[in-house]
């Protein structure tokens, strides 16, 4: 498997807001940097829970900037409408030192098209003037990257050096099977929290980019943790792993639905993190009783984790 970006733990940042509802670079960066000082290998920004669809280009690569300026190891999503403008932030990454990209699939026009999007993936990865890229293949995009248009791009760019898998079990299993398992130099990441142990164990997985970290760093690195070393064979991990996925499951599967941003910015007001109570949108909020709810599976799971790790 290769040595790159894509590897370890590695938190979607989402992106706060000021009190005029305009993102907080500041605050983006502080969390960047402790979420690495923590032991995260390195941070997604603009993906799904950046809200890059509600951003402008130009607030997309200033986040970008700022965390590489800092210092902060950054993979670039490149999601668009228009292929310019994600060839745009290819260019920006490679230009201020980010060190990965995440290639989207063209949304809306022509997004199921499989020659449509061949040219969109192309003109990114050619943009990214040789920087380490992952096809990011997920159902909510509408278009599943495919073996065959992964290897054809492949053959032409050969910083395409992995995938990552947003689908469930199934299409992680077809993505390990028929994609990276094949060539050591292609890493397959878990790109759903509820999806760590299979992709790990099961698949081969070499990384997991998650939501859930954000807000609950120490404890998703320890399932990631235990999740390598069951990869290996390790008995007790694979219990322990199995053990705490089921325990984080009700929190992680907040990634799978439409108010993933919603939820998880929730999680970090709980932890303190005031900067991160509003949304881009005012009428974007979770209902009194999500909130509840999520406040309760919160408190279960953190009095859980202190009972069954007491040293941690």
């Amino acid at each position: 498997m290769t040595a790159s970006v894509f590897t370890g733990c590695i938190p979607a940042l989402m992106t706060p807001c000021k009190p005029d509802r305009t993102p907080d670079f500041d605050a983006l960066v502080r969390k960047g940097k402790e979420l690495i000082g923590l032991g995260m290998s390195a941070v997604v920004y603009c993906g799904s829970m950046g809200d890059w669809p509600l951003l402008t280009d130009e607030q997309r690569q200033e986040g970008v900037r700022r965390l590489a300026e800092a210092g902060v190891p950054v993979i670039v999503g490149t999601g668009a409408v228009n292929t310019k403008s994600a060839v745009s932030h290819a260019a920006h990454a490679a230009k201020v030192g980010a060190k990965g990209l995440m290639v989207i699939p063209r949304v809306l026009s022509r997004g199921s098209s499989v020659s449509a999007q061949k040219a969109h993936f192309s003109a990114i990865l050619e943009a990214a003037n040789g920087l380490p890229a992952v096809i990011y293949n997920s159902p909510y995009y509408g278009f599943a990257t495919r073996a065959d248009l992964f290897f054809d791009l492949r053959a032409r760019f050969s910083n395409l050096i992995g995938f990552k898998e947003f689908g469930g079990k199934q299409d992680m299993t077809y993505a390990a099977e028929n994609i990276t398992s094949g060539d050591d130099a292609l890493t397959l990441m878990v790109g759903v929290d509820t999806g760590v142990y299979h992709g790990y164990v099961n698949c081969g997985a070499g990384g997991a980019i998650t939501g859930i970290g954000n807000a609950l760093p120490k404890e998703v690195l320890h399932l990631v943790s235990l999740c390598e070393k069951a990869a290996k064979g390790d008995p007790q991990a694979r219990r322990d792993a199995r053990e705490l996925e089921e325990a984080l499951m009700v929190l992680s599967t907040y990634d799978e639905g439409p108010d993933l941003v919603l939820h998880y910015k929730y999680l970090m007001v709980l932890n303190g993190d005031a900067e991160y109570t509003l949304h881009f949108n005012e009428t974007d909020e979770l209902s009194p009783s999500q909130r509840r709810h999520l406040e309760n599976q919160y408190t279960l799971f953190r009095t859980w984790y202190a009972a069954r790790y007491p040293a941690a």
